[in-house]
């Protein structure tokens, strides 16, 4: 009997085309944002606004990226794994663009300032937390930092891109005034994909050797 063929949907997740597709996908923000600063669309506080969007959009690409291996678990499509590293990696960057605009533009790297808020204003302290644990994950993703880590130790140690996460949400909750759901919705969608990670039932059971961070 001859081998089934893939479906669209595999073969168009192993094309060698998906790879930079993803990629200019994950540029599309940061175009976004330079075609607002350019026009005018970032309001009347643009440095502010660009400091927003940009975190927005660093939690956004960490929560996609959380999302990939329970989507490959319940579509059986593994070639989603392939786009796992380049998103969270996309997180990183908007992350360090945050952290780059606050405190280059808003701070104009005044130190003594940046260390105030961190220190003074728990929102900042636990953003930063955030960012500090990304960064580390950031620098430990390559195939050469799993080799000379070890796989067990790697796993471990890439497991704490929840605790990333949670910061997120954490950080985005405290940030805003008064009561606005978006920052729920968020926490409502990382607790939903830890729930799917932990989840103890016996078709989870299965599965689980299978489950990366």
């Amino acid at each position: 009997m001859a081998a089934t063929s893939k479906g669209p949907v595999a073969q168009a997740l192993s094309s060698r085309w998906a790879k930079p597709a993803v990629f200019a996908l994950g540029l599309l923000p940061l175009g976004w944002m330079v075609w607002l600063g350019l026009s005018g669309g970032l309001g009347a506080e643009p440095v502010a606004e660009a400091v927003r969007q940009s975190g927005l959009w660093a939690l956004r690409l960490l929560l996609v990226a959380l999302a990939v291996t329970p989507l490959r678990i319940l579509t059986g499509q593994a070639g989603l794994a392939r786009f796992r590293r380049m998103i969270g990696l996309f997180a990183f960057f908007y992350a360090l663009l945050h952290v780059s605009v606050y405190v280059g533009v808003d701070q104009f790297f005044d130190w003594a300032a940046v260390w105030k808020d961190i220190v003074k204003r728990p929102y900042i302290t636990v953003g930063m937390g955030a960012f500090v644990i990304l960064t580390a994950l950031a620098t430990t993703s390559t195939n050469g930092m799993v080799r000379r880590l070890g796989g067990r130790r790697w796993k471990a140690l890439h497991k704490a891109v929840f605790v990333a996460g949670a910061a997120g949400c954490i950080h985005y909750v405290m940030l805003v005034k008064g009561w606005q759901y978006p920052p729920f919705v968020y926490a409502a969608i990382l607790l939903g994909l830890v729930a799917l990670r932990y989840t103890k039932s016996p078709a989870a059971g299965r599965l689980s050797p299978s489950y990366r961070t």
